[in-house]
């Protein structure tokens, strides 16, 4: 194992490398969290608690991820939730194996490009009954837990349900995410009685919010098993819902769903391997990314200097663009997603990229959109990881409340294009183009570190960033997490947290045109490093959440 892995190894903290570059004046200090038997990560504390809750009881890592998963619909709702989709990735130490799951939903059966123009839309809708497709994260949850779990589906909602039908005091920065959704909850029956106090505003920093809707929804589902909202009594309010407001899902689209489990996708990057989950989701571009920059000297040119993030922006610009142009439902893809990652295409890309000036407009070689997510991650004391994603795609998803049910349906149907001939265009029950993405990085086949970072168009740039502060510059997690990240946004446009004015001159230099980062979402990151013995944990400093153990 090479030095660095076993300085991320190292069970004693006073042996991880320091980095200043985590140093900064604009966020409150975080150490890296060290536990010895379970640890979780996630974006909201209520969510990390109620997994550290569900493992104490006898459940594992697997059934602490669903419990924190599902009190995040509770607690962070405009981010995720059982209108979403789910996907994980899980490392089962029994079997020394990674499992990958895609619990993602197709869209309705009356949903296509000519019914869309009939209604006059010259592109698909971004929010509204007509873009929800099929909620599939609840079939993720109960299939994680049906085959890995220690407990029941039943068991794992019970934080989460007790929470809901309680309440409980809002966070600060989901109040503010809140507060920038309440005109769009406003436009929505559903969404207003269920989410706007007084059916006017969303709730403030510390002010109490229960969810009745939710606790009744959630308790059906641990009552009857999932079997209630794929065809059964909650999947008949959910379509009767919303084909009063002109939705394409039906119970049949209910009914069919089924999750699929996955290979995970890999790439070798200087002695770690490093995996994502394969189309439709965008996992892909994290791993072209990391081929095209292997052979850049990235610690010469320095943590954050302009050679470095201009490297790091074209890079990004080159992946992203074969993204848009293959990646779609696997059904329907042109090429073989591992085509992408050939060492003739990488090279080929490579050539692409100027040392001196920034790309405008990329194409895609021969052979997209904003998101609210939440990203988490447990491990236990048996050695199973779970690295687990869910969404609601948009702020709040589609903007839909069906009255009475407490929890917003996901707008993926927004992923999918309008035009002819494209890969990706909308189709009756079929899989739109996915943002979002877990990972994982093993070496020499053992499990080193489940990690994520949540934000639409964000993620693959992000994990990018986060996996070279960890294995090339030897951050700890935490550092890793805390560092300054770049978003590259379109075209020339990119924006970078916390930048100087000494870098900032040299990229505009090469065309590179600065947006304002602070107007800039930067995602929100999580990680679990396994240790010699025991675990390291971060969480994102720019949520509300946290990591702990014990």
């Amino acid at each position: 194992m090479s030095s660095r892995a076993l300085l991320l190894l190292a069970a004693a903290s006073s042996l991880l490398p320091m980095n200043l570059h985590a140093q900064n004046p604009d966020m409150g200090r975080r150490s890296t969290v060290y536990a010895p038997r379970n640890v979780a990560a996630t974006s909201q504390p209520l969510a990390t608690a109620a997994a550290l809750e569900v493992m104490q009881r006898g459940g594992n890592a697997i059934d602490g991820a669903v419990a924190a998963a599902a009190v995040l619909n509770v607690t962070e709702p405009h981010m995720t939730g059982m209108g979403g989709d789910a996907f994980a990735i899980v490392w089962w130490n029994e079997t020394r194996d990674l499992y990958g799951i895609d619990a993602s939903g197709r869209s309705g059966s009356g949903m296509t490009a000519e019914a869309l123009r009939e209604r006059g839309h010259e592109r698909v809708p971004g929010s509204g009954a007509e873009v929800v497709t099929v909620p599939g994260a609840i079939s993720g949850w109960h299939a994680l837990v049906d085959r890995f779990g220690r407990l029941t589906l039943g068991d794992a909602l019970q934080p989460a349900i007790r929470i809901a039908r309680d309440g409980f005091p809002v966070t600060p920065v989901i109040a503010r995410q809140w507060a920038g959704a309440a005109e769009k909850l406003s436009r929505d029956r559903g969404a207003r009685e269920t989410y706007l106090i007084d059916g006017e505003r969303a709730p403030r920093a510390g002010e109490w919010f229960t969810n009745p809707g939710l606790a009744r929804s959630f308790s059906m589902i641990a009552d009857e098993g999932p079997g209630a909202l794929y065809g059964g009594r909650l999947g008949r309010e959910l379509v009767e819902g919303l084909a009063e407001l002109g939705g394409f899902v039906t119970l049949e689209d209910l009914a069919a769903h089924e999750p699929r489990w996955v290979e995970p996708l890999s790439t070798d990057f200087r002695g770690y391997t490093v995996w994502e989950l394969p189309p439709a989701g965008q996992g892909i571009a994290a791993l072209e990314m990391l081929e095209l920059l292997e052979p850049f000297d990235l610690e010469g040119m320095g943590h954050n200097s302009a050679d470095y993030l201009h490297h790091l922006i074209e890079a990004k610009k080159l992946a992203f663009a074969d993204l848009h142009r293959y990646v779609s439902d696997p059904e329907t893809m042109e090429i073989d997603p591992e085509s992408l990652l050939g060492p003739a295409y990488i090279d080929a890309r490579r050539a692409l990229i100027d040392p001196n000036a920034a790309a405008d407009r990329v194409g895609p070689g021969r052979a997209i959109t904003d998101s609210e997510t939440i990203y988490l991650t447990v491990a236990d004391a048996e050695g199973n990881m779970v690295s687990f994603i869910n969404s609601v795609y948009s702020s709040f998803g589609s903007g839909i409340v069906v009255p009475g049910l407490g929890f917003a349906l996901q707008n993926r149907g927004a992923g999918f294009v309008i035009d002819d001939g494209h890969p990706n265009q909308v189709a009756p029950r079929k899989r739109p183009f996915h943002t979002i993405i877990p990972g994982f990085v093993t070496q020499a086949g053992e499990p080193l570190m489940a990690f994520g970072l949540m934000g639409g168009s964000m993620q693959p740039q992000g994990h990018t960033q986060l996996l070279l502060n960890m294995l090339v510059f030897g951050m700890d997690p935490q550092e890793a997490v805390d560092a300054a990240r770049f978003r590259h946004l379109s075209g020339r446009r990119v924006a970078i947290e916390r930048i100087g004015d000494a870098v900032a001159a040299d990229l505009e230099a090469r065309g590179h045109e600065l947006a304002d980062w602070q107007r800039t979402d930067f995602g929100g990151a999580q990680v679990i490093v396994r240790l010699e013995k025991g675990w390291a944990a971060a969480s994102e400093p720019r949520k509300d959440g946290h990591a702990a153990g014990n």
